[in-house]
């Protein structure tokens, strides 16, 4: 472990100094590059992010996140092998997008609420786009085209089910979580009661919470835009200097294996480093390529969700014992899986797409997302609600299948 250790911090020590190296050869671009990063942060990141890390805190503190806990434990054990907390995360995550339900996972760990394989299945796909990037940004900004939401977000949360369905076999198989008995209490009733135990717990006036909040929130916040801005200069600066020869063409390949055309590499390599540039450059390729290609390979953007996010999540899961690598695989899997998923319901959900497409025919984004904000987070309080209905629906075919399971096993 020390010899590992040793050529850890060489090889770090060693990118460093290359990278630093690079800026100086290259000042002016590594300069519009941080500017553009900045831009990224501020105009979409920051507005998106902050009020949702703030009430994320706030329901914490409360005891609202142990009231929806009790409510939904009887349907997140049985389906993701997580505690009914984990349903707030999971909701939390969908609607507010990345770094949220990585942040949820880390607090619900310090507060020993869940365990290290709990832990590592929910924050594996309770990390998503928040509906505000995936439709104002990618959609309307980048495509210029609402309808495609439609199969973009089908794509990207349907997966991230699937994903929290296939990771519930990750960890200790001899341990299956099942859901505990009911008691003759109302659920209701025991979910109030167990908020009113953690409000207790958490002795500080609304005051101090909300100061608390809005000092780690911004914490948190100023790190992630320095994440966006090192890794838009580091993206750069390689591309510069043709070190990325190598990736472009391994990613052209593949591409090619898969019949994407390979014009969309730069894409996919830009979305391996950060969302936003590799969401752009893939709605900003060439008019010949075909439309499906495009919004596949920024399925697969959105949901790998660049190193840019990955770093942001091991920032928050450090002073946890919890693991990266199931992380990353999920990811990975999560990626190839909603560009998959892109291809097969593109013409499906035709339909739903030109509906959409008729009812809102023209948008501007001249003044930004600034003016779609208030609709968009209207739309991020939906998709939270529609979470938690669809953990219902979802225990409901569960417990409807069940008894077949157990007498086809018999």
């Amino acid at each position: 472990m020390p010899a590992a250790r040793k050529w850890t911090t060489a090889l770090t020590a060693a990118s460093s100094l290359a990278v630093a190296a690079l800026m100086m050869l290259f000042p002016a671009q590594s300069l519009d590059a941080a500017l553009r990063g900045l831009a990224i942060w501020w105009d979409i990141l920051f507005p998106a992010l902050l009020p949702f890390f703030v009430i994320a805190e706030l329901m914490l503190g409360f005891g609202i996140v142990h009231f929806f806990g009790t409510l939904l434990d009887p349907m997140m054990r049985p389906l993701f092998r997580v505690p009914g907390i984990g349903g707030f995360a999971m909701a939390m995550g969908f609607a507010s997008g990345y770094p949220v339900g990585a942040r949820l996972t880390a607090q619900l760990w310090e507060q020993r609420l869940i365990r290290r394989d709990e832990g590592e299945r929910l924050v594996s796909f309770t990390t998503t786009s928040d509906p505000i990037f995936l439709i104002g940004a990618v959609s309307i900004g980048f495509f210029h085209d609402a309808s495609l939401a439609v199969i973009l977000a089908v794509a990207h949360y349907g997966t991230s089910v699937v994903i929290g369905l296939l990771m519930r076999y990750h960890g200790n198989l001899q341990f299956v979580a099942a859901a505990p008995k009911l008691t003759g209490a109302n659920p209701i009733r025991r979910a109030m009661q167990s908020m009113h135990r953690a409000r207790l717990l958490d002795s500080r006036t609304f005051g101090e919470m909300l100061r608390d909040a809005l000092q780690s929130s911004l914490k948190l916040i100023m790190v992630i835009g320095g994440l966006v801005v090192f890794f838009c200069v580091v993206l750069e600066v390689m591309t510069l200097s043709h070190l990325m020869r190598g990736l472009y063409a391994a990613v052209t390949f593949v591409l090619q294996g898969a019949h994407v055309p390979p014009e969309l590499a730069q894409a996919v390599v830009g979305g391996l480093f950060e969302v936003t540039l590799g969401a752009k450059s893939a709605a900003g390729a060439g008019v010949h390529l075909s439309l499906v290609s495009k919004v596949a390979i920024a399925a697969f953007i959105l949901s790998w969700g660049g190193l840019s996010v990955h770093a942001q999540v091991v920032s928050l899961l450090n002073r946890t014992d919890l693991r990266y690598i199931p992380f990353g695989i999920a990811r990975l899997a999560h990626g190839f899986m909603a560009a998959a998923a892109v291809f097969a319901l593109w013409e499906p959900l035709a339909p739903a797409r030109s509906a959409v497409s008729h009812a809102v025919p023209t948008l501007s984004t001249d003044g930004g997302l600034l003016p779609a904000l208030p609709a968009l987070f209207s739309l991020s309080g939906l998709l939270f609600v529609g979470t938690l209905l669809l953990l219902c629906a979802l225990y409901a075919v569960y417990a409807c299948l069940r008894p077949f399971v157990r007498r086809f096993r018999a």
